[in-house]
């Protein structure tokens, strides 16, 4: 038996009813064989970045992030996009990282989903690419018109984008 994985996956939508949680509550769903997946919805929460603070004292909230991220084999941000580029609390915890090299070789799947997302993933995949995160085409995954992929419910209803998941996660496995 292959030992499962343990995930961080961080959601960059700061809405309560957000379809990116949905999107890695589904993705948690298809990989329970696979992954141990550690959830993070609370980048509201965030101080804002200090970079007085970032190196020498951050503050509890931002030691706790950085120490999943660190511990966890693999990471996953999935993100709306906020005009054309990526939301503002996904920024700010990632430049509470920059002083560390916490995502430097760090296997790490994108997915931007979205009414477009096309500028936010490109964004996002350059910032990732910067802190030298390790990714390849098959761990980025841009979901268009993300909305109208789930019921009232909270259900996926979109076969294509399950079937989009289920390879992201195998390319994510290949790459831990």
């Amino acid at each position: 038996m292959v030992k499962k994985k343990n995930i961080f996956a961080i959601i960059g939508s700061a809405s309560s009813n957000s379809s990116n949680l949905k999107l890695v509550e589904k993705l948690a769903s298809l990989a329970i064989e696979e992954f141990n997946l550690t959830i993070y919805d609370y980048l509201k929460t965030l101080p804002h970045f200090d970079p007085e603070l970032s190196a020498k004292n951050p503050p509890r909230k931002i030691v706790e992030l950085r120490k999943n991220i660190e511990q966890a084999d693999g990471i996953i941000i999935c993100t709306p996009e906020y005009v054309f580029s990526i939301p503002g609390g996904l920024k700010n915890a990632i430049e509470w990282c920059i002083a560390t090299t916490i995502f430097s070789d760090k296997p790490i799947g994108l997915i931007t989903a979205s009414a477009n997302g096309q500028k936010g993933h490109e964004e996002l995949q350059l910032i990732m690419e910067t802190v030298m995160a390790r990714f390849t085409d098959e761990t980025c995954l841009l979901i268009q018109g993300v909305k109208g992929k789930f019921d009232e419910q909270g259900n996926l209803t979109d076969n294509e984008t399950e079937t989009k998941l289920i390879n992201f996660i195998k390319a994510l496995m290949k790459l831990l």
